[in-house]
C-alpha cells in the first residue's frame, strides 16, 4: 500500500524524546531505517494481497459456479494489478502517484462491490440488492494489506478514503440504481404492519442506515489500527536513534567494547585480571618527518595509517585500545578473553607488517618518502577495568603492558619490523611461526633476566 510518510512535516508526536524533526531528515539512519522498513512493508503488503486475492479467487467458483464469476475474477486480477503499481511508485515521503494509487484502489473495490455484474443474467434484480451480499467485508482485507506499509497515514486515509467513497456509492445507487415498484409494493404488503421488517427486505432499499453503521465501525478499526502503527513508527526511528548512537560510539571505541556496553545496563562489570594478547604499534623517526611537512599533510600521514592500523586490529576481533601520538595500542581479550585471543593478536600483527609495507609502495608512487612501522606483541596477565569518575574509561593495565611496549621499541636496533616474545610464540603451532627468528638473550625492562624474542624482518 501507498505510503504517505512526509519528513519534512513530521509530527513531533512521532518522534522519540531525543530526536527532532531535523534530525529525522538528515539523519542518515533515519532514512536508510525509512527506506528499509518502507521497501520491505511494499514487498510483504504486495505478497499479501495476491495470496489473498487468490484465496478469493478460489472461493468465488465455489459460492458461485456460474460463469458471470469471470467478472468477479477479473476484477481480483485488476486489484492484484494495482498492488504491483502500489510496489512500483512507493517511497519515503509524500508522493503524488501512490496517493493517486491508494484512490484507484479503493474506487475499483467500490465499483467492483456496487456497480451490478454485465454478465449477469439475473433480470429483474434491483441495484440496491448488491447489499445483501455483504460485499464491505473485502474493503478489510485492504486495509489489513495497508497495515504491512508500516504508514499510520496511509491506514487513515484508506480508512477516510473507503467510508467516503462507500457511502458516494449508496448515494448513486440510490439515486440511478435500477428499481422495481412492484418488488416494493409486494413488501409493503407482506410487512406493511412491520416498518422495520419492510425496511429489511425492501428490495429497492439502500439502507442507509446500515451502511453508516458500516463505514463508522470501518473507520473505528482504522483509527485504532493508525494509532498502533504510529507507535510502530516511533520504534523504528528510536531504534535508528539508537543505530546512529552505536556507530557514534565506534569512532571512539572498538566495535567489541560496544557490545559489551550496549548489554550491559552498568560499566563494565567488576574489575578483573586475566591474560591478554598486546600490540604497539609506531612510526619510526616520525617526528623528525613530521618537523619537515605542514600541520596538514602531518595530520593526513596520521590519519591514513591509523586508518590502516585500526582496520587490521578490527577485521581480527581485537580491541582498539587508545591511539599513542603516530601509533596505537590494541588488545586482543578485552573486554573478556577467548580461546584465540593469542592466534588472532598475531595474524593482526603480521597483517599490520604487510598493510604497512603496502601503503609504503603506494606512497612511493606518489613520490613521498617511505615510513617504518615497528610493531611489539606481548602476552600475559593484566587487570581490566574501569577507571575515572564520571566521565569512565576501560583500561588495560601491568607489566604486560609495558613489555609489549618495549618489545616494539627493540624493532629498531634489532633492524626487523615485528618483535614478539616467546609468550606468544608457545601458544602458536610452529608452522605458524616457521619463518620467523629466534633472538635469545635481550634485556627487557621489567623482566627479570634476558629474554629469547621472535622477529620478523
Amino acid at each position: 500500500m501507498a505510503d504517505t510518510f512526509d519528513l519534512p512535516n513530521f509530527n513531533s508526536m512521532d518522534l522519540p524524546d531525543n530526536m527532532s524533526a531535523d534530525d529525522v531528515a538528515t539523519n542518515r539512519f533515519t532514512q536508510a531505517a525509512l527506506e528499509r522498513h518502507k521497501r520491505e512493508g511494499l514487498e510483504l503488503a504486495f505478497r499479501a494481497r495476491w495470496m489473498a486475492l487468490a484465496v478469493i479467487a478460489l472461493l468465488l467458483p465455489i459460492l458461485n459456479p456460474n460463469w458471470e464469476v469471470l467478472y468477479f475474477e477479473f476484477l481480483l486480477f485488476c486489484l492484484v494489478g494495482v498492488g504491483w503499481l502500489h510496489l512500483r511508485v512507493g517511497r519515503v515521503g509524500r508522493s503524488g502517484a501512490e496517493l493517486a494509487v491508494l484512490a484507484l484502489d479503493i474506487a475499483l473495490m467500490t465499483f467492483a462491490l456496487v456497480v451490478p455484474n454485465p454478465l449477469s443474467n439475473d433480470a429483474g434484480i434491483p441495484t440496491a440488492m448488491t447489499y445483501q451480499y455483504e460485499g464491505f467485508l473485502y474493503f478489510f482485507v485492504i486495509l489489513a494489506v495497508g497495515t504491512l506499509s508500516y504508514s499510520w497515514r496511509t491506514i487513515l486515509a484508506i480508512g477516510n478514503w473507503t467510508a467516503g467513497s462507500w457511502l458516494i456509492g449508496a448515494g448513486l445507487v440510490w439515486w440511478f440504481g435500477t428499481t422495481y415498484e412492484d418488488l416494493t409494493i409486494g413488501a409493503e404488503q407482506a410487512f406493511g404492519h412491520a416498518p422495520r421488517m419492510l425496511d429489511l427486505f425492501d428490495p429497492n432499499s439502500v439502507e442507509f442506515d446500515f451502511r453508516i453503521q458500516q463505514v463508522v465501525v470501518f473507520l473505528i478499526v482504522s483509527g485504532i489500527l493508525a494509532v498502533s502503527i504510529r507507535r510502530f513508527n516511533r520504534l523504528i526511528l528510536g531504534t535508528a536513534s539508537l543505530e546512529r548512537e552505536r556507530e557514534n560510539l565506534s569512532r571512539y571505541f572498538s566495535p567489541n567494547v560496544v557490545d559489551a556496553l550496549s548489554q550491559n545496563d552498568e560499566p563494565l562489570k567488576e574489575i578483573r585480571s586475566h591474560d591478554v594478547a598486546v600490540i604497539f604499534v609506531d612510526i619510526q623517526g616520525f617526528t623528525s618527518f613530521a618537523a619537515e611537512r605542514s600541520p596538514e599533510a602531518v595530520i593526513g600521514t596520521l590519519r591514513a595509517f591509523h586508518e590502516i592500523m585500526e582496520g587490521a586490529v578490527f577485521a581480527h576481533g581485537g580491541t582498539l585500545d587508545k591511539f599513542l601520538g603516530d601509533g596505537l595500542m590494541a588488545t586482543f581479550g578485552t573486554p573478556t578473553p577467548a580461546d584465540d585471543d593469542v592466534r588472532r593478536a598475531y595474524h593482526c600483527a603480521r597483517r599490520m607488517v604487510l598493510a604497512s609495507q603496502t601503503w609504503n609502495e603506494q606512497r612511493l608512487a606518489r613520490g613521498e618518502v617511505a615510513l617504518g612501522v615497528s610493531v611489539g606483541l606481548h602476552f600475559g596477565p593484566v587487570v581490566v577495568g574501569d577507571i575515572g569518575g564520571k566521565r569512565l574509561e576501560f583500561a588495560v593495565i601491568g607489566n604486560t603492558v609495558n613489555v609489549a611496549s618495549r618489545l616494539e621499541a627493540l624493532t629498531r636496533p634489532l633492524g626487523c619490523r615485528l618483535v614478539m616474545s616467546e609468550d606468544v610464540a608457545i601458544c602458536l603451532p610452529e608452522e605458524e611461526i616457521e619463518d620467523l627468528v629466534r633472538v635469545p638473550d635481550q634485556s627487557i625492562r621489567g623482566i627479570d633476566g634476558s629474554l629469547t624474542v621472535l622477529t620478523l624482518a
